[in-house]
C-alpha cells in the first residue's frame, strides 16, 4: 500500500511544481532547467561513481568491508535515475543523494534498521550426492602392449 501512495503522490507533487514553477518563470526556462538536471546528473553519475568505484576496489584490496561502498554506488545509480526523471522533487532528491555527506547519512540511518538474520558465503549447501568426488584418473591394465613393450593407458 505503501508503495502504491508513493507511485501516486510523486508525480502528483512534480505535476504541482511543474505548474508552479511554470508560471513563475516561464515554460521555457522549466524545460531548460528540466534538460540541465538530466545533463548534470548523467556527469555526476559518472564522476561520483567513478569515486565508488575507486573506494570500493580499496575496501576489496585491504580486505575491509564493502558494504558502504556497495550501498554509496546504489544511492548513486539511484540519484542518477532520479536525475534523469522529468521533475523538480526527484532532482532534488537526486542532487542531495550526490552529496557524499548526505550519502553517509543515508547508510548509517537506514544502516541501524535494518537486521541481517544470517549470511553465507559460498556454498554451505551440502550436495545430495555429497559422497561422489570429481577427479581424474588414469587405469594401468595387464591388457595389450604396443610394439616396444610399453603398456598403453587409457585416461578419463
Amino acid at each position: 500500500m505503501r508503495l502504491f501512495l508513493l507511485f501516486l503522490t510523486v508525480p502528483l507533487c512534480e505535476i504541482a511544481l511543474f505548474i508552479q514553477v511554470g508560471g513563475a518563470i516561464g515554460l521555457g526556462l522549466t524545460l531548460v532547467i528540466v534538460i540541465l538536471t538530466a545533463v548534470l546528473g548523467a556527469v555526476l553519475v559518472r564522476s561520483q561513481g567513478l569515486l565508488v568505484l575507486t573506494e570500493l576496489r580499496g575496501s576489496l584490496r585491504d580486505l575491509k568491508d564493502p558494504t558502504e561502498p556497495l550501498a554509496h554506488g546504489a544511492m548513486v545509480l539511484f540519484s542518477g535515475a532520479l536525475l534523469l526523471t522529468p521533475g523538480f522533487l526527484t532532482d532534488s532528491i537526486g542532487l542531495s543523494l550526490m552529496v557524499p555527506a548526505v550519502r553517509r547519512a543515508a547508510f548509517r540511518f537506514f544502516r541501524d534498521r535494518i537486521v541481517v538474520h544470517g549470511f553465507t558465503y559460498g556454498s554451505s549447501v551440502r550436495p545430495p550426492d555429497a559422497d561422489v568426488v570429481d577427479g581424474e584418473f588414469e587405469e594401468f591394465s595387464d591388457g595389450p602392449q604396443d610394439g616396444r613393450g610399453i603398456e598403453r593407458r587409457r585416461t578419463f
